[in-house]
């Protein structure tokens, strides 16, 4: 098979690009741009195109198929030769269905959770000797690739609902047709892609019904508004409802039980003992039963930026946690997990609004409460990342406004209880003076973003206040 990949740079093309690769591929592919780590493992593979740019003279009929990635565009020199030729172009997303049409495929959707249900899955199927190739969009301790593509029987997807490609506006997750299929959970993301909510849920509703005939549905129906899609949407598919499992925790440690039979776990928050029932329940139905599972589960550190401990003193008694929590529904999950997994030390978050839809004011209300739980809150975004996504400016009291802080809040009797306030910065270095202004005996700092927070070294600064403090 030959294979040339369009923007062979991208995160997970050239993962796909170097797997293709080892199964026996001829790979080919072009790119205008390609950072770290994309370079340095496209150049141990061979793979590191001589110069960047594109070049049409790539593209021949003796190819199989052209690979195009999100960050083509549609009059792409490459793209505009192979539809000129009639070559078979593929999405990322329907390309990994042809290469698994005969695997019994595993695909987690949601707005949240799904890198970390995935992860838990490939490593439950790991610890257990099962074979199996997997696309996930993190990087994962015992896995040298964020895509592995073989001949293995059976594959387990992370599926996005972001749009395939530039020719593609589809979700990603409607190209992979699974036999068993997970929705975590539905809370409005993405909104310069699906403006309305009700446009956003229909995606879901698209994605049931492309789980194949005889196939099964696994839900959370915690959600109500997927429990709600579930019961309403008409499918033929078998459901499985599921809530959070039985649990204790003791001394910081969640201990969880599962069919009779416990285990203490590394990772915690209910919206990871959630994440591990849907993943328990995946993994019964490839055969894997409560023993095994536990002992794979019980072994699972977490995926690279899901409540990531970045730094620890246990003496001064600090935690410092990253998250790649952005979304409301993310950033709610995530404080209410570090609150009561440690309910007698003070929590401090700082939050990053990157994406699009974090940094549009007509969104901003959306995450109203998202931060009441922290005994202190900062909200940091840049002018950079605005001016990148072609955003109007954002002033700090309409972030505020949309955080529901710097208002006044009344008891049932209407008293003023208290005045909350909340810190909104978007200068680097005020985010990092506030930061080192603060005291982190007895804190848990939870820092959350998508971003890299205009470039500050957030582990060089958990690193400090660990092990010299501050």
């Amino acid at each position: 098979m030959k294979v040339h990949f369009i923007a062979i740079g991208g995160s997970v093309m050239h993962q796909l690009a170097i797997a293709l690769k080892r199964k026996g591929y001829i790979v080919t592919g072009s790119d205008d741009e390609i950072f770290e780590p994309a370079r340095s493992n496209l150049a141990a593979e061979g793979l590191l195109p001589p110069a960047e740019g594109w070049y049409p003279e790539k593209i021949h009929n003796d190819l199989d198929s052209i690979i195009l990635g999100m960050h083509a565009k549609a009059d792409n020199p490459e793209l505009l030769r192979a539809k000129e030729l009639g070559l078979a172009i593929y999405s990322f997303p329907e390309y990994i269905y042809q290469e698994s049409k005969d695997k019994t495929r595993v695909v987690v959707g949601g707005s949240h959770g799904k890198t970390t249900t995935t992860s838990m899955i490939m490593n439950v199927l790991k610890s257990a000797g099962k074979d199996f190739d997997y696309l996930v969009g993190a990087r994962l301790e015992g896995f040298s690739q964020s895509v592995n593509i073989t001949r293995a029987p059976v594959i387990v997807c992370e599926g996005d609902e972001y749009p395939a490609s530039t020719l593609e506006k589809r979700p990603k997750f409607h190209f992979l047709f699974p036999h068993i299929a997970i929705i975590t959970g539905i809370a409005w993301d993405h909104i310069n892609v699906f403006p309305t909510f009700e446009i956003y849920l229909e995606q879901f509703k698209i994605f049931i019904d492309k789980i194949e005939p005889g196939g099964v549905l696994i839900y959370n129906e915690t959600d109500p508004v997927l429990k709600k899609l579930v019961k309403e949407h008409p499918s033929s598919v078998r459901k499985i409802p599921y809530g959070i499992p039985s649990h204790r925790i003791e001394n910081g440690i969640t201990v969880v039980t599962l069919e009779g039979h416990s285990g203490a776990l590394k990772v915690f928050g209910e919206h990871n003992l959630l994440n591990l029932q849907a993943a328990f329940l995946a993994c019964k139905e490839l055969g894997v039963g409560p023993d095994a599972f536990l002992k794979g589960i019980t072994a699972f550190g977490g995926a690279a930026k899901r409540l990531e401990l970045l730094g620890s003193n246990d003496h001064r008694h600090i935690n410092v946690y990253r998250d790649f929590a952005h979304a409301p529904s993310k950033v709610k999950a995530t404080m209410e997990a570090v609150r009561k997994q440690f309910p007698d030390r003070k929590l401090v978050a700082v939050l990053e609004l990157h994406t699009y839809s974090s940094l549009n004011e007509q969104f901003l209300s959306e995450y109203q409460g998202a931060l009441d739980l922290a005994d202190k809150a900062v909200v940091f975004y840049s002018r950079h990342a605005l001016e990148l996504k072609r955003l109007p400016p954002l002033s700090p009291e309409k972030v505020a406004a949309g955080f529901g802080k710097n208002v006044r809040k009344t008891d049932s009797h209407g008293n003023i209880a208290r005045s909350e306030d909340l810190v909104v910065l978007n200068e680097k270095e005020e985010l990092l003076q506030w930061l080192m202004e603060q005291s982190y005996e007895n804190v848990n700092l939870l820092l959350m973003s998508s971003g890299n927070y205009d470039g500050l070294d957030m582990i060089t600064f958990a690193d400090k206040i660990t092990q010299k403090g501050l």
